[in-house]
């Protein structure tokens, strides 16, 4: 019986609960079970709960013991860029020495070197480092994973990027959420012309991005002197119109209201934050767009950390999400990014534990089939390497993921 299994000898089950985002004070809320069960069946979950109440698992149904480990579900990366070229490790020393992230950026540095980059692979190339990082974030517990073009700022690269994200969704067990982000730079075809490049991306490459199906998504990078709020907003509805959700990179680097409009729009999500105002986290809190922190790229950058505890008191949904990128974050270390959101942002354990599944999977409208174990949604799931889900925080950026159950197959790991 191809996903199906029963896990039992789990030390302690703990998951948030629920088919939609958890928002404010509800974010603290696991459900959690000591000497606990899953039994899964047909790859979704039948029930999970005590041992002594679990049901008896039918015939056929693989029986695996936890060992007494802890078991949360798998983790949701609700935003990441994993389909690039090249490397821009010189950058990362020159943020180190003190030069500013949009002054590389000003220089002809940033996005646009990975553009070049990425336009000269091929689609061999991208698909076989793509799947590489794919496979490096299996083996730190995600099992839904969101990817975003951007790195060809033309029809042809941004295609591609995205096609690969479909081939190695159908192959590899993450998975894949592909957005289109065309509005990620302004390219040099486009210099000095953001709301010409706005148009192209309108005209151009999102009614194709449409009719093949290859985004469920779309993004813009909102920020001053790249694509600002008139720009962002025109081609945030565009892509509305043409059946996609809709996402932002949202006052990052300078507060221009990038949150306000990702609340005004209906955004699924609004990403990074770091100078978002309160009264447009309170909008965000008002319209349920979910807030996404990135708390890896304040890391790289020494960028003062999105105000996640100010978030979640404001009744915000707040997920957590590693930014994978070649610039600015240069990391998948999920990890770090627990000990970055407790000791840095001032969430709890439970709270970073639901913002990186349920509230990940809510990013990605998604809440209803992942990012909880509870019955009715994938049995996707992590053995830990340890007693508690405390350790996730604790055993400060160290992998606790001992195995990876993706609709109840063992994916990544020993039983």
């Amino acid at each position: 019986m191809a996903g199906s299994v029963f896990l039992e000898g789990i030390g302690e089950l703990a998951t948030p609960v629920g088919f939609s985002a958890r928002r404010g004070s509800a974010m603290s809320e696991l459900r959690v079970v000591s000497d606990a069960c899953i039994l899964a069946i047909d790859g979704v979950v039948r029930w999970a709960g005590l041992a002594s109440e679990a049901p008896e698992p039918p015939a056929g149904v693989v029986s695996v013991d936890a060992g007494g480990r802890a078991v949360v579900p798998g983790f949701v990366d609700s935003h990441a860029h994993f389909v690039f070229g090249g490397f821009r490790a010189d950058e990362f020393y020159w943020r180190a020495d003190g030069l500013p992230y949009m002054e590389i950026h000003a220089r002809g540095g940033g996005i646009r070197r990975s553009v070049d980059a990425t336009r000269a692979a091929s689609f061999e190339e991208l698909a076989a480092i793509g799947g590489k990082r794919l496979d490096t974030a299996l083996s730190l517990g995600v099992t839904t994973m969101e990817g975003k073009s951007g790195y060809g700022l033309d029809r042809d690269t941004e295609l591609r990027q995205l096609e690969v994200m479909r081939q190695l969704s159908e192959r590899h067990p993450i998975d894949i959420v592909p957005t289109y982000m065309g509005p990620h730079s302004v390219p040099p075809e486009f210099a000095g012309k953001p709301s010409a490049y706005v148009d192209f991306c309108i005209e151009t490459v999102l009614p194709e991005v449409a009719r093949r199906g290859l985004a469920r998504f779309a993004d813009v990078f909102c920020e001053k002197g790249v694509f600002e709020l008139e720009d962002s907003r025109r081609f945030l509805e565009a892509a509305a119109r043409a059946g996609l959700g809709l996402k932002m990179h949202a006052d990052e680097i300078v507060r221009i209201g990038g949150a306000g409009l990702a609340a005004e729009l209906g955004a699924t999500s609004a990403d990074h934050l770091l100078k978002a105002s309160a009264e447009d986290i309170a909008a965000m809190s008002a319209s349920g767009t979910v807030a996404t922190v990135l708390p890896l790229t304040a890391f790289s950058l020494r960028e003062p950390y999105a105000d996640a505890r100010g978030m979640i008191d404001a009744g915000c949904a707040v997920a957590l999400a590693s930014d994978l990128n070649p610039g600015s974050c240069y990391s998948q270390a999920i990890p770090l990014a627990f000990a970055l959101a407790v000791l840095q942002m001032r969430m709890s354990p439970e709270e970073a534990l639901c913002a990186a599944t349920l509230n990940g999977a809510a990013a990605l409208g998604m809440a209803d089939s992942v990012g909880s174990i509870e019955a009715g949604k994938k049995a996707d799931f992590l053995i830990l390497d340890a007693p508690s889900h405390l350790h996730l925080a604790y055993h400060v950026g160290m992998n606790q993921v001992r195995s990876v159950y993706k609709s109840g197959v063992l994916v990544h790991g020993p039983k």
